[in-house]
């Protein structure tokens, strides 16, 4: 469960640093308490992660083996895009902004995940 938590508070800070890199294609809502806005979304996106994602990783599998793992991206492009469909408080332009801030969150996300790991010990 901690180990759940923790996911939350990273993918929503990847959220937000990629929002703030990509303030054409990706916008939260500032609805006043941006700290809980930003908690939501984490939330459901680690939700998607969790139950979708092994799901549509499954079903692609043979476009993830032709591709050598690209088609990832756009797993991850159509997750955000999911996300993006179930929050009111996020916006995402289009697929290719999808795609390009699912990148941008894959590596917030490893590097923050690898702090997280180090101070741990």
């Amino acid at each position: 469960m901690r180990d759940f938590v923790i996911r939350v508070f990273i993918n929503a800070i990847a959220i937000f640093v990629t929002a703030q890199l990509l303030q054409d294609g990706i916008r939260i809502a500032n609805d006043g308490n941006q700290f809980v806005t930003l908690l939501v979304i984490g939330l459901v996106i680690s939700l998607i992660n969790a139950f979708v994602k092994p799901v549509l990783k499954l079903l692609s599998c043979p476009f993830v083996l032709l591709t050598l793992g690209l088609f990832i991206l756009v797993i991850n492009g159509v997750l955000l895009l999911l996300a993006d469909a179930l929050l009111p408080s996020l916006e995402i332009v289009n697929f290719g902004w999808a795609i390009v801030a699912g990148i941008i969150m894959a590596i917030v996300s490893t590097v923050l995940e690898v702090l997280l790991v180090r101070s741990r010990r």
